[in-house]
């Protein structure tokens, strides 16, 4: 129950962050640099805070155990998983600016699935033939959903969106080994703040041409979507597979459309919520047959 309600929330996140994306780069908010600057800026300062009275309050605990809270407390992420999540933020913020929906979640999903997957298998992770059936089924309900909508991509914005997915999928993959998901997440948003002067020397040309609704949902995506969010992606992904990881984020997408219906007046078929209902039911299979999967 516990990773079912973590991974509902975190993928929640994830979709908020793509329509928070969509909204503020689509209609020329803000530009793609200084959109990952206010992102990642507004996501450590929120997690800077967070950490800060959760650090006071588990060291005033009566049940202090030093061994215990000091691994804790020892938790600061690593320079991989921090550059790992620039990579992600940029590439996503710079390719989806000229990629259509469509063709963006298709790629980045793509790279996401065959990344964690891929490291799945790797590490012998074995899936049972209802898994498999269940995973098929998703993904071709996923692609029958996106490519109507895709256009020929920029290859260049193409390369940047698989770029992004893949490093997407090493940032959730090493997720598995943190010990605080909310210390890691922190200190891995804190780290990343190295490139910010290097982003803000690209994007300065275009900083007057940012509007209050840029920066708005910049933080939003930051502080909300991306900070909080990631945090509880970060207690989820422990709980889970990688292949499962990969699989439940096919979900996002989905969630995605629907919240482009509800607040862009995008318009709802029955096709569409005949596919989603579709690859839902597949992810939920393949998440409900990992107890058929035997020991090998």
């Amino acid at each position: 129950m516990k990773v079912t309600l973590y991974t509902v929330i975190a993928l929640i996140a994830f979709a908020a962050n793509s329509l928070f994306c969509r909204m503020a780069l689509a209609e020329d908010y803000i530009d793609p640099w200084n959109f990952t600057v206010i992102r990642l800026l507004s996501a450590a300062l929120c997690l800077s805070i967070i950490m800060t009275i959760y650090t006071y309050n588990l060291k005033r605990k009566s049940d202090f155990n030093q061994a215990a809270n000091s691994a804790i407390l020892g938790d600061k992420g690593s320079w991989i998983s921090s550059i790992s999540l620039l990579i992600y933020t940029l590439c996503f913020s710079i390719a989806y600016v000229k990629l259509d929906t469509g063709t963006g979640a298709l790629i980045l999903f793509s790279a996401v699935q065959l990344t964690m997957i891929g490291w799945g298998i790797y590490k012998e992770e074995r899936l049972s033939v209802l898994q498999w059936a269940a995973f098929i089924v998703a993904v071709i309900g996923f692609v029958y959903l996106m490519l109507p909508s895709a256009a020929l991509p920029s290859p260049i914005s193409a390369l940047l969106m698989a770029v992004s997915g893949t490093a997407w999928g090493i940032y959730s993959i090493r997720g598995k080994a943190c010990i605080s998901p909310l210390r890691t997440t922190g200190c891995n948003f804190i780290r990343s703040l190295i490139a910010i002067p290097i982003l803000l020397l690209v994007g300065m040309s275009n900083i007057k041409n940012i509007s209050i609704e840029g920066i708005l949902l910049a933080c939003a995506s930051g502080a909300i979507a991306s900070g909080i969010g990631y945090s509880i992606w970060y207690m989820a992904i422990p709980l889970l597979k990688s292949t499962q990881g990969a699989v439940v984020q096919l979900c996002v997408p989905v969630l995605a459309a629907f919240a482009g219906m509800l607040f862009l007046a995008e318009p709802l078929t029955v096709r569409f919520m005949v596919v989603s209902t579709i690859i839902l039911g597949a992810v939920l299979v393949f998440i409900l047959g990992k107890d058929k999967v035997k020991e090998a």
